[in-house]
């Protein structure tokens, strides 16, 4: 799998601010019968991003807890009482659900325990690219910067 993303002896055709524009280029090369099945779209100068989404207390991680541990619990127990007999549905259900709650806000307090108030805040986190290279098998490398120098809105000074 690791062979899809290589090239062998890979030139750069050039660089973009934005992965649009470097999806525009290689489109414009398909237009042209370029052989596009060279070509790479590498992410560079890669950074990671990460959105402070709220403040965490231990109201919040309890009741987070609570909330996922009952979905969980809710989906154990239809799924078990689907192949239990003799038991009744809603009990089985209401049981598997009291204990997802009580584990789940266990294991939550643990958790946010262990960080002792290191990390008082919810994010989630990315990884994006600033810049945009496109590279091309070096035996396309005349023919692609051939193609691109006639590229309507395309800097003829670019890279």
């Amino acid at each position: 799998m690791a062979e899809i993303f290589s090239l062998e002896y890979p030139q750069s055709l050039g660089v973009f601010d934005k992965y649009a524009d470097a999806q525009k280029a290689v489109d414009y090369l398909s237009d042209n019968e370029f052989p596009v099945q060279n070509v790479l779209i590498v992410g560079t100068e890669l950074k990671q991003v990460e959105r402070v989404t709220g403040r965490l207390t231990w109201s919040r991680v309890l009741m987070a807890g609570a909330g996922s541990g009952l979905w969980l619990g809710l989906f154990v127990g239809i799924v078990v009482s689907a192949f239990s007999e003799g038991s009744s549905f809603f009990a089985t259900v209401l049981g598997c659900a009291a204990i997802g709650v009580v584990f789940s806000v266990v294991f939550a307090a643990l958790g946010y325990g262990a960080t002792r108030g290191q990390r008082d805040f919810s994010s989630v986190q990315k990884v994006v690219a600033t810049k945009y290279e496109v590279l091309v098998e070096h035996k396309f490398l005349a023919q692609g910067q051939e193609l691109l120098a006639k590229l309507p809105g395309r800097d003829p000074f670019a890279v």
